[in-house]
């Protein structure tokens, strides 16, 4: 180990980070706050780049580094940093995954006690110098029915604690299995029948395509009326607007807010002067414990890293020696594409993953293709960070049977990436192959040979093959003022099946999806984002 290695801290983590990296013989230069500007001018001095949430780790920043060998995030969430630019340079990103499960966990459970007791408004009204025991009546958790959207880490430290509060736990989680719900001591439940049945709601999913505004009117119709609301998760999955006019009629007795579609947010929305919610500022992993604990954690790694080249904690290390092949990288690309349009083409759970290679460059893949096929598949379905080193991991933690194979049967094409989800219900399969190092296209999807570029947003769905609905399609799309980007089609024989895949520029609104979904043979409407 160089005992010279420089380390440079941009952000406010604990400075028992200090501690570790120079008692390991570092040379530590702690910034955190330091301007844009400056940052760009030093950090061609530095071998290792520490953060949380507030560094920006852009293509710009990283091309300026020279020396640059780790980056390392205390926390899980790694938005903050470009990790295909850090890849390309060759630098291993960090992070430390499980940090604030038990701060985030404990947050939510503070808040949902908070909110049957009114703690929050029952101070301030005594603070205000009342003495009104009469308005603050509160419910109690035991008995209750605790419904939670994602069965990851920290939803599932939410269930223990509700079962020893003696409350009946049910969730919704799309990869979790039934074997490892009933090990949890949790009933698996459809998305309806966690708005049906549950007294409370916390959220522990993430936020995109599938989850934006997941707690809406629409749903909260379908609650008991007097619900409550929690989420601790992101901005977002829960529509604000939507949430205030639930709350104003009653349909919600309470909601406690630790996240916002915006932060900070705008104050003067009327969520936030609403006398029936609860809100924080975002602190879910702020607590002593866990901010040590990721300072810590994230100095060990970089320090053994450093002594001993073990990699600890890092999103792309597998990726770095698979994006150095030239060859070999497209397909990993490939496979983490196709993943993640499965993970969007059913509602049902899968019980298995399995990937299919042929060709002689794929025979080397080692589980590689079928790690980078995980990775598409839960990133799109869980909260848990999910990368190239954990997919595995985390598959087999979520009960999710996966397995790569070699096939000797040649195909049309020189190497092919067969990936296939098994509901135990259906079975839906994508393959793909590459052209060029940054042209891999779709070929094949379940019995329809067809070909497509993977990416942006995309509409699939299934029709009988005649003429004018493709036209009845485009109208609706123009009339929503969706525009077309590209089109391809997949038929099983003049008259018979088609597939019909339509690339466009923007999302498709829910209502248009349904006024195509009517169309007279038209069936199978899905929209994916790439």
């Amino acid at each position: 180990m160089d005992a010279m290695k420089k380390i440079i801290i941009t952000d406010a983590v604990d400075q028992k980070a200090v501690t570790v990296l120079e008692k390991a013989g570092f040379e530590v230069a702690y910034r955190p706050g330091i301007k844009k500007n400056d940052l760009e001018t030093v950090i061609a001095l530095y071998h290792g780049l520490i953060v949380r949430g507030d560094t920006k780790a852009t293509p710009e920043l990283i091309s300026k580094m020279a020396s640059m060998e780790v980056i390392g995030r205390a926390g899980a969430g790694v938005d903050n940093i470009d990790i295909p630019a850090a890849t390309r340079k060759g630098i291993i990103v960090m992070n430390t995954p499980g940090g604030n499960t038990i701060s985030t966990a404990e947050h939510t459970f503070t808040l949902m006690l908070s909110l049957c007791r009114n703690i929050a408004q029952a101070d301030a009204s005594i603070k205000a110098g009342k003495w009104d025991r009469k308005s603050f009546k509160g419910t109690e958790v035991y008995g209750k029915t605790l419904g939670i959207f994602g069965l990851g880490k920290i939803g599932r430290e939410v269930a223990i604690r509700a079962k020893a509060f003696g409350m009946h736990v049910i969730g919704y989680d799309p990869v979790l299995s039934d074997e490892m719900s009933i090990k949890l001591g949790i009933e698996l439940a459809d998305i309806n029948t966690i708005f049906e049945r549950s007294d409370i709601i916390t959220v522990h999913v993430p936020l995109d395509e599938n989850t934006r505004n997941l707690l809406r009117e629409e749903t909260f119709e379908l609650c008991k009326d007097g619900v409550k609301i929690i989420n601790c998760a992101r901005g977002g999955i829960v529509n604000e607007d939507d949430l205030v006019e639930a709350l104003n009629s009653g349909k919600v007795s309470g909601a406690a807010l630790d996240v916002f579609a915006v932060e900070p947010p705008e104050f003067s929305h009327p969520l936030f002067s609403h006398p029936k919610v609860i809100t924080t500022p975002h602190l879910g992993a702020s607590t002593e414990e866990a901010q040590e604990k990721v300072a810590i954690q994230i100095a060990e790694q970089i320090v053994e890293l450093f002594k001993t080249r073990e990699v600890k904690g890092a999103v792309n290390a597998a990726a770095l020696s698979a994006f150095a092949d030239k060859e070999f990288s497209p397909y990993v690309q490939l496979a983490v594409a196709v993943g993640g349009l499965l993970a969007q083409f059913t509602n049902q759970k899968a019980k298995e993953l399995k990937v299919t290679l042929s060709g002689e460059l794929l025979a080397t893949s080692d589980g590689l293709i079928l790690t980078a096929a995980l990775k598409g598949f839960l990133s799109n379905l869980v909260h848990d960070p999910i990368n190239l080193i954990n997919a595995a991991i985390m598959a087999k933690e979520y009960g999710l049977s996966h397995q790569e194979s070699i096939s000797s049967i040649k195909t049309d094409y020189a190497n092919l990436v067969t990936v296939e989800i098994d509901t135990g219900k259906a079975k839906h399969s994508i393959s793909g192959t590459v052209f060029s190092a940054s042209d891999f296209r779709i070929v094949q999807i379940d019995k329809f040979k067809l070909e497509i570029k993977p990416e942006g947003n995309m509409l699939f769905y299934t029709n009988i093959d005649k003429p004018g609905m493709l036209a009845a399609v485009g109208k609706l799309l123009s009339e929503a003022n969706v525009n077309i980007a590209g089109l391809s089609l997949g038929r099983l024989g003049e008259g018979l099946e088609a597939l019909t895949i339509i690339s466009v520029d923007s999302r498709i609104d829910k209502v248009t999806l349904k006024k195509i979904a009517s169309i007279d043979g038209v069936k199978n409407v899905i929209t994916a984002a790439i």
